[in-house]
C-alpha cells in the first residue's frame, strides 16, 4: 500500500497481532485506534477467544460507546456480538452430532476437549490445558461429569488441545470424517478446533461490513498472523499480515506490517495508511 485508501472497517485479531507478547496494548495504540475509530472507521477486534475474555481489550481501547466500536467477532468467527445491546446479531453452532463424534475421537486418541459459552470453559476434567487456557482468558471453568450429554446443546466451537505434532493426525482424521460438514484448523499449534461448516473470521466479517453495515469490500481492512486469520486474510481488500505472522499467512495477505505485535505495528500500519 503506498498511498492512504478509503477504509471503513478494521478487523484486527488480538494474540499475536495487536497484543504485545505479554498481552498488552500499548497507549500509543489505544490513541491510534481510537482515533480511527472516531473519524468513522469501525474498528473490530476479531478472535478466537470466547467474548468475555476480549472485553478486557474493548475496555482498554475505550471505543464500545462508539458507534464504531460497539462490534466484536469472537469464536473464531461463530459470533458477532452487539456491546450496545449485549446481544449476539449472528450465530453459527457447530451441530451436536459433529461435536460427539468429535469428542470420542479425541478421547480415543488420548486428549481432552473443551467447548465455550460467552463467559465459561466447559471440559470434562481438569487438565494443564484449560487450566492455562482459564488462566489466559480469565473466563471460568466448570467441569461437566457428563460430558457427551452436554453436547447435546451444541456450541459454537470445541477446542482440543494438545501436543502441536500429536494433533496433526488427529486434524486430518477429523477432516475426513466431516469433510465440508465442519471446519477444522490449528489456531495455535498447541489448538485444534471444530467449527460450523463455512464459519470462520472472513465469513463472520463478510456478514458484518456487506449486510449489518452496507460497506462494500473495497473497503474493508484486516489485520492477522496465523491460520485461524486465513479466511479474513484472503477476504478484506486490505488484509494486512503482520510480519511476525505464519509465512503462509504473510504470503497470501496484500500488505505485510513494517513492525511486529511488540513494536505497534497495526497501530503505526493504520496511522499511516489509513488516517488522515
Amino acid at each position: 500500500m503506498k498511498t492512504k485508501q478509503k477504509v471503513s472497517i478494521i478487523a484486527l485479531d488480538l494474540d499475536d497481532t495487536l497484543l504485545k507478547d505479554n498481552l498488552t496494548i500499548s497507549d500509543y495504540t489505544v490513541k491510534i485506534l481510537y482515533k480511527a475509530a472516531e473519524s468513522g472507521i469501525y474498528i473490530v477486534l476479531c478472535s478466537g477467544r470466547a467474548e468475555n475474555a476480549i472485553l478486557p481489550y474493548v475496555r482498554k481501547l475505550e471505543i464500545s460507546g462508539l458507534k464504531t466500536g460497539r462490534y466484536i467477532i469472537s469464536h473464531n468467527g461463530a459470533t458477532i456480538f452487539d456491546l450496545h445491546t449485549r446481544l449476539p446479531i449472528y450465530t453459527r453452532t457447530v451441530p451436536a452430532k459433529i461435536l460427539i463424534q468429535s469428542y470420542h475421537a479425541a478421547k480415543k486418541a488420548g486428549f481432552s476437549c473443551q467447548v465455550y459459552d460467552f463467559s465459561t470453559i466447559f471440559s470434562p476434567f481438569e487438565n494443564e490445558w484449560v487450566l492455562r487456557d482459564k488462566k489466559l482468558s480469565g473466563l471460568n471453568l466448570s467441569i461437566v461429569e457428563d460430558f457427551e450429554s452436554f453436547l447435546e446443546a451444541g456450541f459454537p466451537k470445541m477446542v482440543i488441545p494438545g501436543d502441536p505434532e500429536k494433533l496433526l493426525s488427529l486434524q486430518q482424521k477429523l477432516r475426513d470424517m466431516f469433510g465440508e460438514k465442519a471446519v477444522i484448523f490449528t489456531s495455535k499449534p498447541y489448538f485444534l478446533e471444530v467449527l460450523p461448516a463455512n464459519t470462520g473470521k472472513g465469513e463472520a466479517l463478510k456478514y458484518l461490513a456487506e449486510t449489518v453495515l452496507n460497506i462494500p469490500k473495497e473497503e474493508t481492512m484486516s489485520f492477522g498472523d496465523s491460520m485461524n486469520d486465513e479466511s479474513m486474510i484472503k477476504y478484506a481488500a486490505h488484509s494486512t499480515a503482520m510480519i511476525n505472522g505464519l509465512d503462509y499467512i504473510k504470503k497470501i495477505a496484500h500488505h505485510i506490517t513494517d513492525f511486529s505485535n511488540n513494536d505497534d505495528g497495526v497501530a503505526r500500519f493504520i496511522e499511516k495508511y489509513c488516517l488522515i
